[in-house]
Order: C-alpha cells, then sequence, then structure tokens
C-alpha cells in the first residue's frame, strides 16, 4: 500500500469542549492544579494529561503537535515559535560542549549561521560537506560527532540527500540524523526513509499563508520529553514556545496542505520545462536534468510530486533584479524572501537567505549571483502566467521577441 501521509492527519478528529469541529484555543499562560502534590508531579514530568505553564506545553500547541506528528510518522512532536526555534533547540538538546556536527554544506543560511558562527561559543563544532557524497560525509566523522544534519532538498540549490543511504551512515557511527523537510512536506518523508529527527518550518508550506512564523521537531516520545524538561530540556529553557492562537491557526491550515502541495508541485514541474526548454538553466527535482531526479522519484510519495521550489540562473545580480522587479509590477508574485505563499515568491538568494554564507564559500557550492529562487504559487492558470513571465524575459532581454 503506498504510503499516504496527508492520510494519517486527516484521520485525527479533534472535539472542542463545547462540541466544535475545531479543538478550543487554549488562551492561558498558566493552568490550576486541584492539589499540590499534582503540581510538584507535574514539574517532575509523572502528571500525565497535566499542564503547568505554556512554555513547556499547552493544549493547543500539544493538538497540532499530534497531527504533524501523524504527518511525519514519528511519535510525537513539538512547536515552537520558528523553523529557527525548533532548529537551535533541537541541536542543542543533542549536543554538549566538545561535540561535533557533521552538515549538509548548502542549508538555509540561518541554519548555518548558527553552526557556523555561534553554536562554536558551546564548543560545539560542525564540518560542511558535501551532502550528495556519501564518501565525504564517512571521511567528516569524528570520534566526537553526535548529529549528522541535513534538509531533504537544500535550500537554495535544490540539492537532493539520499536520506536512506545518509541513515546507514548514521546508524552505523551511532550518530542522530536530524532532517529538514521544510521544502518537500508530504512529498517526502525523512522518518519513512530512516531519519531518527524531522524539523520544519511551520511558516512556509504548512501554513501556507505567509501570516505566522513557526516551526515543529518531530522525534521519538523519550526525545520531545527531554526537551521539555524543566530541568535541562532546551526546548524549555530556551523559550521558543509557539503561542496558542498561531497553533490553531496553523493547524486549521494543516488540514488543506495536500490539495495545495499538488497545485504547488504541477504548477512548478509545468514552468520548470518551460523555461529549460527556452534555454534558461533551470533547476527542478522534476526535471530529468536534475542530478538527483531519480533519487527523489524513488523516495517521493508521488501524489504530491516534486515539490513548488524551482531555480533559474539568469547570468548575474542585475538582471536578476530587473526580473524580479519587472515581474512584481506585472502582479506575477511578490520579490520577497520565504516560501509556500498562494502567490509566487521569488527572491536572489545569494543576497538575502543564503547572504550569511561568505561569498567565496557561495562560489564554491554553485550559488551564482544570477540564481533566482522561485516559490510558485497556486495559479489557476499556470499556461497564462508562464506567457506573461515570458514577457517580462523579453522585456529585460533574456529571451528573444520572436520566443514569446
Amino acid at each position: 500500500m503506498k504510503y499516504k501521509p496527508a492520510d494519517n492527519i486527516q484521520d485525527l478528529q479533534y472535539f472542542g469542549e463545547f462540541g466544535g469541529v475545531n479543538p478550543s484555543i487554549s488562551d492561558s499562560s498558566t493552568y490550576t492544579f486541584l492539589s499540590a502534590k499534582t503540581m510538584f508531579d507535574t514539574f517532575e514530568g509523572n502528571a500525565e494529561g497535566c499542564y503547568l505553564y505554556s512554555r513547556h506545553s499547552s493544549p493547543s500547541n500539544l493538538y497540532l503537535g499530534e497531527a504533524l506528528a501523524a504527518m511525519e510518522g514519528t511519535e510525537t512532536a513539538n512547536v515552537a515559535a520558528s523553523g529557527m526555534g525548533a532548529i537551535t533547540s533541537t541541536l542543542l538538546q543533542l549536543c554538549k560542549a566538545g561535540d561535533h556536527i557533521v552538515s549538509s554544506r548548502t542549508i538555509y543560511g540561518g541554519t548555518y549561521a548558527f553552526l557556523k558562527n555561534f553554536a562554536p561559543k558551546f564548543n560545539v563544532q560542525t564540518t560542511f560537506v558535501d551532502i550528495t557524497k556519501p564518501e565525504l560525509v564517512e571521511a567528516a566523522i569524528t570520534k566526537n560527532t553526535k548529529v549528522l544534519y541535513c534538509e531533504s532538498v537544500s535550500n537554495p540549490l535544490l540539492e537532493v540527500a539520499d536520506i536512506e543511504g545518509l541513515s546507514i551512515i548514521a546508524k552505523n557511527h551511532g550518530l542522530t540524523l536530524v532532517v529538514d523537510n521544510t521544502f518537500s512536506p508530504l512529498s517526502l518523508s525523512p522518518k519513512k526513509l530512516g531519519a531518527d529527527i524531522v524539523i520544519h518550518s511551520l511558516t512556509k508550506f504548512i501554513n501556507g499563508s505567509s501570516d505566522t512564523v513557526g516551526g515543529v521537531t518531530c522525534g521519538t516520545q523519550e526525545f520531545i520529553n527531554a526537551q521539555r524538561n524543566v530541568n535541562d530540556g532546551a526546548g524549555m529553557l530556551l523559550g521558543p514556545t509557539m503561542d496558542s492562537l498561531r497553533s490553531a491557526s496553523v493547524l486549521k491550515n494543516l488540514r488543506t496542505l495536500h490539495i495545495r502541495m499538488k497545485q504547488h508541485s504541477s504548477n512548478a514541474l509545468y514552468l520548470a520545462e518551460k523555461f529549460e526548454a527556452d534555454g534558461f538553466r533551470t533547476v527542478y527535482p522534476g526535471l530529468k536534468s536534475h542530478p538527483g531526479h531519480k533519487l527523489y522519484k524513488k523516495m517521493m510519495n508521488e501524489d504530491y510530486g516534486f515539490g513548488g521550489i524551482l531555480t533559474l540562473d539568469v547570468g548575474s545580480l542585475d538582471k536578476a533584479n530587473e526580473l524580479m522587479e519587472l515581474m512584481q509590477e506585472k502582479n506575477l508574485g511578490y520579490l520577497a524572501v520565504s516560501l509556500g505563499f498562494y502567490k509566487t515568491l521569488f527572491s536572489a538568494p545569494g543576497t538575502s537567505t543564503s547572504s550569511e554564507i561568505p561569498e567565496e564559500e557561495q562560489r564554491e557550492m554553485g550559488l551564482s549571483d544570477g540564481l533566482i529562487r522561485f516559490s510558485i504559487g497556486l495559479d489557476n492558470d499556470i499556461e497564462r502566467t508562464y506567457q506573461r513571465m515570458k514577457e517580462c524575459m523579453v522585456k529585460t532581454g533574456l529571451l528573444e521577441a520572436e520566443l514569446v
């Protein structure tokens, strides 16, 4: 039977305290106890079903966490106030002073900056490698390595991680494999492929309306309990708490994720094939020219396609900026960072979401000045969108007029 993660979400039914089809929002920062002993037991982690303080957990956050764990196929999940809140609290829970991380070199700029510049303050070091070359991953592992970290589809170069292969390496060396699956919710299921912990920025596709910042860590009950521990849990003590109102909002949007991802993926594949045929250097996992196409196809839950992100290289930053500004003027989308919105978003990652990575390292990994990252929207008539984008490309001198 094909794995359909959206079904796991839809099988969950919640009832509000007054019989509502949506669970009631727990608009409280603290919770009362009927006895002092129950309060003590709750602080010790021995009172199932009791709440002590919303920084630790709240009913709204637990509802959302349960749904996300169902989607990723993990025992449970812990939501956070941002994707970076989920990433940093997870890695600091897994590592102590003197430990080492092996990470993909092509990751979100904020994650790179945390690992490169901030984690060393705690004497946690990171080696960045080409995650698509297992021999380099193996060579980077030391006796102090505790974590192998990657993105299922990397930001912004769209490299595809061999999660099954990385899982074998991690298990052979006693490492925890942490996979950020932000770019490919539903399309890929890292836990099913061998990942130990799956992270998302809920801000992106999962929420889908660019009005909420959030994150989640999906893992075992033991690990999530450790994150929430009042004495040494990174999720508890660092305080990346998601607001209950936001949790409720994300939970409602999560229910349409399967529909949205199909449309994002369908539109992105259409545009990628057209742009490639026009002669643009186009990167999209759904293209047969993509080095990771066969690997992605082998791993994917095919109903949801290859995701909604593609890149075009237009040669220079000036041309990229000119094209993006014109497309925004023509109402084809927004010149903005982030992704997963109903409208197309585009940005030059070298000067935005990956700007934390030094220019020399950007060049080494193949991140050029003229690269544009597109988060393709939910356009109803994608052929119309393509024709209007081509008009912008002609006006900026990127295509000959007779091609339109």
